[in-house]
């Protein structure tokens, strides 16, 4: 009888308590899917490595090329605009020294001017004091005449 109540309670566990096979299910599940992911995660890997060399042995020496090829191109246009611009500056900078000696030769016209004014207004002065020296000197030697005249008459 015990082994019946025993065989009775396999039966009713085995009927109800479905635990163990579905433990059992989900580990071959489990299994199977890390086998599968493994498998998978590996042919991802093996196709990036594939990649990653095609890409180092072909695509990088081209792309290298290139940029090399490009870069010496700009750096030539550079260059170029550089020296464009300093010629640009430089005729700025002519121009502006230009400007600065019209200014100046300008100024030194006008100094020249004022200094021939003054000149001239020295001049007329000197003249003017000129003549009144002259007139005081033709008075006094009228004045000296005439005292020689008088003393010459006697």
């Amino acid at each position: 009888m015990e082994k019946i109540v025993k065989d009775v309670g396999d039966i009713q566990s085995r009927l109800i308590d479905h635990r163990p096979v579905l433990q059992g299910e989900i580990r071959y599940f489990i299994r199977e899917f890390e086998e599968k992911r493994a498998f998978r995660e590996c042919r991802l890997l093996e196709n990036l490595n594939k990649m990653t060399s095609d890409t180092n042995e072909h695509d990088l020496p081209r792309c290298t090329e290139c940029m090399h090829e490009k870069l010496c191109d700009a750096l030539t246009r550079l260059e170029a605009a550089n020296h464009m611009a300093q010629r640009i500056q430089q005729r700025e900078l002519e121009a502006e020294q230009n400007t600065h000696l019209q200014v100046c030769a300008e100024r030194r016209k006008q100094d020249w001017e004022e200094f021939q004014k003054d000149q001239s207004r020295l001049k007329e002065e000197v003249d003017e004091e000129h003549a009144k020296a002259v007139g005081r000197l033709s008075a006094q030697y009228n004045d000296m005449k005439k005292d020689l005249a008088k003393y010459s008459s006697f």
